[in-house]
């Protein structure tokens, strides 16, 4: 039986990995577009608040935002960059006879598993994903659109493994990450690359280019690519991460040293409910590639994301505003941001909202729910 996980193809985790990955996987993504936004720009650049623990800030810090709208990517997230460039690799591969016939497996709450249907359907290859049941009816709807058959598990990632691995006793299907191994990590990156390219071309020769990039963190594929993506660039990277039930287990490890293994959490980030995988830890932990990971409340991330819909008029779901987050009301990652640029005395900083996937319905009863007006 292939495993994926222990393929002789696997591409190094370099930027010309990256480049690559992003040649081959082109025709079959869309680049997304970046905006800005004047208003949440002054957000912020503004002095954030006193509070009875904290004095507040005394003087103002520009930071310019770009936003690489990965809401707008086919299946509605960033997560087709990985999948599709994992199965390239694998109908590439010596294995790729057994790959036509066994077909691919994963496991996800919905964005990685709408990718990976949607990749192997294009393949022309079976797809099994194994779903948390407490998954948005609209992602698992969406899974099953893509033609993959759906099978359930339940919501930690021990027990998403154990399913799939009776999944491959019973197929021999091939295991497609989510977000664990050097291919998924390698195509996650490619967001990047387009990402300075396009901002490089918005502020034309005379400007300053991307400075900064902040992702979401979940099992760290986007995050740890990224880093990858971004090496020798002089592009420096950070990690965004929710604070509820302990769901910033990438944040709470690099302040121990150690990787957080097991998380249980419901956080409004759905995406961003499982611990940092192995391969993506090693990138991450790495301070030479990764500045920081910082965290913020289930408020903050349902504020900000209603401050993108009003203003930016684009939807976005809670877990990929969660960046923006950080930059509006994160005081340690404002402290950083001026500490490293403090001689220009401002920054271009990229935001990526890594996803759109989120009915209507659901905003309202999230809003409702914690009283966001």
């Amino acid at each position: 039986m292939v495993d994926l996980k222990t393929p002789p193809t696997t591409l190094p985790l370099t930027r010309d990995s990256v480049l690559r990955a992003h040649q081959l996987i082109s025709p079959a993504i869309h680049q997304t577009p970046v905006l800005t936004c004047q208003t949440i720009n002054c957000l912020a650049s503004a002095p954030l608040p006193a509070t009875p623990t904290h004095p507040g800030e005394i003087c103002e810090f520009p930071i310019y935002l770009y936003f690489k709208c990965e809401n707008l990517q086919k299946i509605g997230a960033f997560k087709i960059r990985g999948a599709t460039h994992a199965v390239c690799r694998l109908l590439n591969s010596p294995a790729a006879e057994e790959v036509r016939r066994t077909g691919v497996v994963t496991h996800s709450s919905g964005n990685h598993a709408q990718a990976l249907g949607l990749a192997a359907r294009e393949a022309g290859i079976p797809c099994t994903v194994v779903m948390p049941t407490i998954s948005m009816k609209s992602k698992i709807a969406g899974t099953r659109t893509y033609g993959a058959r759906v099978v359930f598990s339940g919501s930690t990632a021990p027990e998403r493994e154990a399913v799939v691995a009776e999944v491959q006793k019973e197929n021999g299907a091939v295991l497609v990450p989510p977000y664990d191994h050097p291919d998924i990590i390698v195509g996650q990156g490619t967001a990047a690359v387009e990402f300075i390219d396009q901002v490089g071309a918005m502020v034309g020769d005379s400007g300053v280019g991307l400075q900064a990039i902040i992702t979401p963190c979940g099992g760290g594929g986007l995050l740890a690519g990224t880093a990858v993506a971004c090496e020798g660039t002089g592009v420096r990277v950070f990690g965004a991460e929710p604070q509820k039930d302990g769901a910033n287990d990438c944040e709470r490890g690099l302040a121990i040293g150690k990787r957080i293994t097991e998380v249980k959490t419901l956080t409004v980030a759905d995406g961003l409910r499982t611990p940092v995988g192995k391969w993506n830890w090693a990138v991450i932990c790495d301070q030479g590639k990764v500045d920081g990971v910082y965290s913020v409340s289930e408020e903050e991330i349902l504020t900000a994301l209603r401050l993108v819909l009003e203003r930016m008029k684009v939807v976005v779901e809670p877990s990929g505003v969660v960046p923006l987050a950080v930059v509006l009301y994160n005081r340690s990652f404002r402290a950083k941001v001026r500490e490293l640029w403090k001689e220009e005395g401002e920054v271009n900083l990229g935001i990526v909202f890594s996803g759109g996937n989120v009915p209507v319905e659901k905003l309202g009863e999230l809003f409702a729910e914690k009283g966001i007006r």
